[in-house]
């Protein structure tokens, strides 16, 4: 994928590689770039996760339960089953459409009393409501969305105990760590405990789990469901500013169209754009010859424009693409295989429902310039200043 192409992406993560789905890159680690290629990647079982601080969760004792995120085979498959209940179609329907129009309603009223706000700060706020709500984290102290700020800074450093700035950040995140079991997940622990309810808290004390291992959980699921969204809100809604040829078809469409021009526009903007693998055993991933232990990285933004399978123009937004691969119109932007995200429709949902009432909204529009920052670990981008506008009086 060359600069010669043209695009209307937003988030410019630098020129591809044409015509190598699988490249060995000068560090050693193998480079994914094709659909096909990464799909295999995604769906191999001669891998393991690797990245996403992996690396200090394997320093954990051995009998400390690791969070889903960061586990593989039998156990992590077990895991999934047991908590899929909660983000089937038909349940996130049945138990967070209300609440999300509940949220999105109050956030267009924040908006209208204002007349200005962000983006990212509306958008999060949905998203700490609606995964809250699926975790069972519902008895917090105020003030969960400045907690999660400070856990989720735009700038993260490295803890660490070999320079004073390492010592810094170590203080400060296991600082936010202690904020969030105290305010948060402890309270929630003590109400479950109570009275068992139908959310992943309750499922996890039926497994034993410590309080320790709630929060790892809770926190995981915070930067997968919290984090990710609000910047998919953002994107999303960047976009629809810019195309009034866009925005006037997602005005125009129900549901099921709007849900599919999100999903092209994640498609075009994955908010991860890299996913980390290690290979357990020698495999093949199309012409190359993996051995065991050596690290895979699938560039998420550039399989996703592979025109070999979303078709011509593939850096451009075109709703209702034909694919002869993928999971589905987002293609992997949730990834695929085991550790494929189980809340892909509570976030492509929960974004439809703020975004289709925002931009109902009269005289609504983007003043500013966004700015965009990025996380190189794992390829992903933050939206923010996206500052949005509408007349006191719009209804």
């Amino acid at each position: 994928m060359g600069d010669a192409r043209e695009s209307v992406r937003k988030v410019e993560r630098g020129p591809g590689r044409p015509g190598c789905p699988v490249h060995r890159g000068a560090d050693g680690t193998w480079e994914v770039r094709g659909y096909a290629a990464a799909r295999e990647v995604l769906r191999a079982t001669e891998t393991v996760q690797a990245g996403l601080g992996i690396e200090t969760v394997e320093k954990l004792p051995a009998r400390v339960r690791r969070p889903v995120l960061y586990q593989d085979g039998p156990g992590h498959r077990e895991q999934r089953r047991q908590t899929a209940r909660f983000f089937t179609p038909r349940h996130v329907d049945e138990h967070y459409r209300e609440l999300m129009t509940r949220v999105a309603e109050e956030q267009t009223a924040v908006l209208r009393a204002a007349g200005t706000a962000q983006l990212s700060d509306l958008s999060f706020t949905m998203a700490i409501e609606v995964v809250s709500d699926i975790l069972g984290l519902t008895h917090s102290r105020p003030g969960l969305k400045s907690r999660l700020e400070r856990f989720f800074p735009e700038e993260f450093g490295q803890p660490g105990l070999t320079s004073l700035r390492g010592l810094y950040w170590l203080l400060r995140q296991n600082t936010n760590w202690l904020r969030i079991h105290l305010a948060d997940v402890r309270p929630a622990i003590r109400a479950h405990r109570k009275r068992e309810r139908d959310d992943l808290i309750s499922h996890l004390l039926a497994e034993g789990c410590s309080g320790a291992e709630i929060l790892g959980e809770c926190l995981t699921y915070a930067a997968a469901g919290m984090v990710t969204t609000r910047e998919f809100i953002c994107v999303a809604a960047w976009h629809l500013f810019d195309d009034p040829e866009l925005l006037g078809r997602y005005r125009a469409a129900e549901e099921p169209e709007r849900l599919e021009l999100l999903r092209e526009i994640l498609r075009l903007e994955p908010v991860v754009g890299r996913l980390s693998r290690r290979a357990t055993a020698p495999m093949r991933v199309g012409e190359a010859s993996i051995g065991p232990g050596e690290l895979l990285t699938v560039f998420v933004d550039e399989a996703n424009a592979d025109p070999d399978v979303v078709g011509h123009d593939p850096d451009l937004l075109r709703p209702g693409r034909l694919r002869d691969l993928g999971p589905g119109p987002a293609g992997l932007a949730f990834g695929d295989g085991a550790h494929r995200c189980p809340g892909a429709a509570v976030a492509v949902l929960e974004a439809d429902v703020l975004l289709s009432r925002l931009f109902a909204l009269d005289g609504l529009r983007m003043t500013g310039s966004p700015r965009v920052s990025f996380k190189d670990e794992i390829g992903g981008y933050e939206i923010r200043e996206l500052t949005v506008t509408v007349p006191r009086s719009a209804k």
